[in-house]
């Protein structure tokens, strides 16, 4: 039985977490590739305290539209046509806009004063270098929006906002500072500012602005390269699990898998278990990746390395250090408590993010 298990409380502490250290921003919590891979439907009882949810595709904003998120929607990608804009203004959704023929779309089509979709967050591009205007694209287009009618969020993104001392960061905030600044001054002071992420919200407190916009870190992920989910107090919010299918001893000198990538050096007991990157535990592990083996005798927990290659659908792991009497059915948690999936996907060489988005649709699903 392979095992995926969402605990929505862990999310509630998280947004917790992204509150005490945003105590005067609002929060526009991340739910887009279904909420991180958690589910959005199974998130959004969590995030009640956050002031809105943001996604980046139009498909998932009607998904949370229509499971009863009554708060902000926000589209982060914007709408993707002239249809779409309209789709947004009928159910109420705000819009990023970064570029010109969104910005048509606003201006031939005002929604009404109190419509979400006349709340547009304004993107500009201080050195990410995808979506955004540049410094005086935006000012023109703060300027013609604001004049017809508009509210006005500028927003931005940080492109190195996990390493605290990268020398971009500094100047995409010089940058963004000054055309907040200057839109303040020019156009209106109720215009409002956005910039940071979740590693923004952890490393750069003195520049949260309006609303700030946390992702990863509700799902119990470090955002930073510098402090563990652990050190931030962080709960992971998804448990990875499956069960060991059988059990046998390989002899010394034979090797396991496709491949032969692992060679037993001495006479080896091993658990085969009923998980693998058909599941979206990734292929690409190094030797260091294990996993955790709850013994279903004794309910005792083992760290236990993973050997050999990972395969579809299984994969080998060294019980050596667990009891002769380890029962079947035993219980392999993949990643949660321990590992966590920061662990995880540093020994498969990419982000936790990447895991997560990635899982398929084969292991069970359940809520703590």
């Amino acid at each position: 039985m392979r095992t995926i298990t969402i605990k929505p409380k862990a999310i509630t502490h998280n947004l917790s977490e992204v509150k005490k250290r945003a105590p005067q921003s609002k929060v526009l919590a991340m739910v887009k590739s279904n909420a991180y891979g958690h589910g959005v439907a199974a998130v959004l009882p969590a995030l009640q305290q956050a002031d809105g949810v943001g996604v980046a595709t139009l498909t998932e904003a009607l998904e949370v539209r229509q499971l009863g998120w009554n708060k902000t929607i926000g589209l982060v990608e914007g709408a993707f046509s002239a249809d779409e804009w309209q789709q947004a203004i009928e159910h109420d959704i705000s819009c990023v806009i970064h570029h010109g023929l969104q910005l048509e779309w606003a201006l031939r089509n005002v929604p009404p004063a109190n419509s979400a979709t006349n709340v547009v967050w304004l993107k500009y591009n201080t050195g990410m270098n995808r979506l955004g205007f540049n410094a005086e694209g935006v000012l023109s287009a703060a300027k013609r929006l604001y004049e017809a009618g508009y509210q006005l969020i500028l927003a931005t993104h940080f492109a190195n906002a996990d390493d605290h001392d990268h020398p971009l960061n500094a100047m995409q905030i010089e940058r963004f500072s000054s055309v907040l600044a200057t839109l303040k001054d020019t156009i209106s002071p109720d215009i409002q500012g956005s910039l940071c992420n979740s590693a923004g919200i952890v490393n750069f407190s003195e520049h949260h602005y309006d609303w700030v916009r946390p992702g990863i870190i509700l799902y119990g992920s470090s955002p930073v390269t510098d402090k563990s989910a652990q050190v931030l107090n962080l709960q992971p919010a998804m448990d990875f699990s499956a069960q060991i299918m059988a059990l046998q001893t390989v002899s010394a000198n034979d090797a396991i898998g496709y491949g032969s990538r692992w060679q037993a050096q001495q006479d080896t007991r091993t658990a085969l278990v009923s998980v693998g990157y058909g599941d979206g535990y990734p292929r690409v592990v190094n030797d260091d990746a294990y996993v955790t083996v709850i013994d279903a005798n004794s309910n005792q927990s083992y760290r236990c390395p993973v050997v050999g290659r990972v395969a579809m659908d299984m994969i080998v792991v060294d019980i050596s250090k667990t009891p002769e009497s380890l029962a079947l059915d035993s219980t392999v948690t993949l990643w949660g408590d321990t590992p966590r999936v920061d662990e995880v996907a540093g020994h498969a060489g990419t982000i936790s993010y990447e895991l997560l988005c990635r899982l398929s649709i084969r292991p069970n699903r359940i809520q703590a």
